[in-house]
C-alpha cells in the first residue's frame, strides 16, 4: 500500500527538513550539505502536512492557476506547499505551465490511441531542468551560498547558468569536453556561467563537482540535491491538474541520472496520500541502450548495480552511473513500474516522428515515446490504457543531430527529410509539389 500522509509529512505547522533516505538522520532545511554527514546518503525533503487536503488543496492550486490578477505565474511555485512552503522570495523566471499535446501521427507510431505528450521543452531555457533549478537556486540564495555548481551533459548547465544569473550568484558548470550539444553549451556561455570543459565523461564531471562542493563550499545543484527533486515533482502535479486529477495508467519518461524518476515517484506518493488522486499510475523509465545500467538492473529484479561506460547519441541521458539510483528503485517498485531501453536508431526514429508532427524535441526526449511503442508491441501497455509521455527538452537543444539524421546519414533513414536544391524557376517549384 502507498504511504499515508502521516508517513510522508511532518506534523502541521512544522518547518520543512532534509531527511537522509538511507539512515533517516534529520537536518535543517537551511543546511547546504549535499549529502548526509552521518552516512553519506542522499537527502529527501519532508514538509509539514498541508492545512488543506483533497478537494480543498485542489481548489487552492486551481485559484493560483492562470494569468488573472493574484494568480501565481510559475507552474512550480503554484504548488509551494508541496515544494518549499517557507520560500519568501523565489528565484523564478517563471517556469512550468507546459502543455499536454495530442498528435495523431505520434499516437499511430506508438500504437497508443490515447497518448499525450507533456512537453517540458516549453520551459524558459528549453528543458524540464528549470523546474528543479528555480527551487535549488532559491535555496542557494536563502543559505547565502558562495557559488553554485553542477555537472552536466548540457541541460542542467544551461538552466543553472540562467537562474544563477537571475539570483546574482556565481555559477560553475562542469561539462564533458566534446560531449555536449552546441545549443546547450551556447546557453551556458551566454548566460554567464564559468563553463569548465572537463577531460572525461559526465560521471567524471559529477565526481569533480561533488569534491568541489565538499572542499570549496560551493552549493551543488545536481539532481542529487533534494530541492531539485521538489521542483521536478511539479511536472507531475501540473500534469495531474491538466487531467482533472484523473490519473493516467502510465507515465513514460527518459531516464539518465534518474532524478526525474525519483521525483515522479515522490510526487505520486504525496498526491495519493493527500487524496489528490485515487490510483497510482505506473512509471515507465526509458534509458538509451548504450547507457542502460538501470534497465539491466531492473531485468535482474534490482539485484545488481553495475555502472557502464555510456555511449549514446542521446547526450542528455548519456550517464553510466546514475546518482539517484536508490530513490529511483523505490519509485519503480512502488508504482509497479517498468524500466526498458531503446537503441539510438529507435530513439532517432521516434524523434523524427515527433518532430514531423510539429511538436519537436531533443533526442533524449524521444526515448519516452520509443519506450511506449516498445511496451505496446510487447503487450505490457494495453491497447486502451491512457499514457502520458514526457518530452524533456526543446528541438533546438541539439541541432547537430537533426542535420546528421536528415542531411548526412547514408543511406538516408526512412524518415529523413532531405532539403531539395532547385533553380530559381516556378517550374522547379511545381516539380517539387508533384513529388510523392
Amino acid at each position: 500500500m502507498p504511504d499515508s500522509a502521516a508517513d510522508l509529512f511532518l506534523p502541521a505547522g512544522a518547518a520543512s527538513a532534509q531527511r537522509c533516505a538511507a539512515c533517516g538522520a534529520i537536518t535543517s532545511e537551511l543546511s547546504g550539505d549535499a549529502e548526509c554527514t552521518a552516512c553519506g546518503g542522499l537527502f529527501e525533503i519532508v514538509h509539514a502536512t498541508p492545512d488543506a487536503h483533497g478537494a480543498a488543496l485542489l481548489a487552492l492550486f486551481g485559484l493560483r492557476c492562470g494569468m488573472k490578477p493574484g494568480s501565481e505565474p510559475s507552474g512550480v511555485w503554484r504548488y509551494k506547499e508541496l515544494v518549499m512552503p517557507s520560500a519568501a522570495d523565489p528565484v523564478s523566471h517563471p517556469e512550468g505551465n507546459t502543455p499536454l499535446l495530442g498528435r495523431a501521427s505520434v499516437r499511430t507510431f506508438a500504437r497508443s490511441a490515447s497518448l499525450l505528450l507533456k512537453h517540458e521543452g516549453h520551459n524558459p531555457t528549453g528543458s524540464f531542468k528549470d523546474r528543479g533549478m528555480t527551487v535549488a537556486v532559491t535555496q542557494a540564495k536563502r543559505i547565502g551560498a558562495r557559488a553554485v555548481a553542477c555537472a552536466s551533459t548540457g541541460n542542467t548547465s544551461a538552466s543553472l547558468a540562467a537562474y544563477a544569473a537571475h539570483a546574482g550568484i556565481p555559477a560553475l558548470v562542469f561539462v564533458p569536453r566534446g560531449q555536449i550539444a552546441i545549443g546547450k553549451l551556447a546557453q551556458s556561455i551566454a548566460y554567464g556561467a564559468r563553463t569548465l570543459l572537463v577531460d572525461g565523461d559526465f560521471d567524471d564531471c559529477l565526481r569533480l563537482a561533488r569534491e568541489a562542493s565538499r572542499e570549496l563550499g560551493v552549493y551543488l545543484v545536481n539532481s542529487i540535491n533534494p530541492w531539485r527533486v521538489e521542483g521536478q515533482k511539479t511536472i507531475l502535479f501540473e500534469m495531474l491538474q491538466q487531467l482533472g486529477y484523473d490519473a493516467p495508467d502510465w507515465i513514460a519518461l527518459p531516464a539518465g541520472n534518474l532524478g526525474n524518476t525519483s521525483a515522479f515517484g515522490k510526487a505520486l506518493r504525496e498526491a495519493f496520500a493527500l487524496g489528490l488522486i485515487a490510483k497510482m499510475p505506473r512509471l515507465l523509465a526509458v534509458q538509451a541502450a548504450g547507457a542502460a545500467p538501470f534497465a539491466r538492473s531492473f531485468a535482474a529484479h534490482f539485484a545488481t548495480h553495475e555502472p557502464v561506460l555510456a555511449d549514446t547519441l542521446a547526450t542528455a541521458i548519456k550517464i553510466g552511473d546514475p546518482a539517484s539510483w536508490d530513490r529511483a528503485v523505490r519509485a519503480i517498485t512502488e508504482t509497479n513500474g517498468v524500466v526498458t531501453s531503446a537503441t539510438d536508431d529507435e530513439i532517432l526514429e521516434a524523434k523524427a516522428v515527433i518532430d514531423a508532427s510539429g511538436v519537436g524535441c531533443e533526442p533524449a526526449s524521444a526515448a519516452s515515446v520509443a519506450g511506449v511503442r516498445q511496451l505496446r508491441e510487447r503487450g505490457i501497455i494495453g491497447e486502451h490504457e491512457r499514457v502520458v509521455a514526457v518530452l524533456t527538452g526543446h528541438v533546438l537543444k541539439d541541432p547537430g543531430i537533426i542535420q546528421r539524421y536528415h542531411q548526412e546519414t547514408e543511406p538516408p533513414p526512412a524518415r529523413a527529410n532531405r532539403p531539395i536544391e532547385i533553380s530559381a524557376t516556378v517550374a522547379e517549384v511545381e516539380r517539387v509539389l508533384s513529388l510523392p
